[in-house]
């Protein structure tokens, strides 16, 4: 009886311990900078149908750029952000702790849209990259709301400039 006893204990700990850490981590994030303290730019696409305009967050460092929009509950339709980098090449993404869908718009160093993942799905941890065959090597990526894209007709071949205001 007493082994038997030992056993369930044990058992009863093994699965309260299995799930603690994701308990632990659904109610508490990561101690995070507030995006109030990112760069802000506003930030135009051209497309044939005109100009779309967002207010954008540029995450300009390593911890900025892996923050992202983790834990972000809710982004208006004229926001974003910006991830820039240094030299141009492979970039890869993923959704891991973002709660909301992602319109991911793939630039190279003219700002040219050389790819977009529509409405990227919440908390995946796929990796989300430029497919083949586009070659062009990627300098940044803008993160828009799911589905902006399609509302506001931005496609590949478009262009993105910042305006400088801050």
């Amino acid at each position: 009886m007493r082994t038997r006893e030992r056993l369930l204990t044990l058992i009863f700990v093994g699965l309260c311990l299995s799930g603690l850490p994701a308990v632990l981590s659904a109610q508490n994030p990561p101690s995070m900078e507030s995006l109030d303290h990112f760069p802000q730019n506003t930030a135009q696409i051209r497309t044939e149908g005109g100009i779309q305009k967002f207010r954008i967050w540029i995450a300009d460092t390593r911890q900025r750029s892996e923050q992202g929009l983790m834990f972000v509950h809710s982004l208006r339709a004229d926001q974003g952000m910006l991830f820039p980098r240094n030299n141009p090449g492979p970039m890869a993404m993923w959704m891991k702790n973002t709660l909301i869908p992602l319109d991911m718009l793939f630039l190279d160093a003219h700002g040219q849209i050389i790819f977009i993942m529509h409405s990227a799905t919440p908390q995946s941890e796929a990796i989300i990259r430029i497919p083949a065959p586009i070659v062009t090597p990627a300098e940044a990526v803008l993160e828009l709301a799911g589905g902006e894209c399609e509302r506001r007709h931005i496609s590949q071949g478009d262009r993105l400039s910042l305006t400088g205001d801050n």
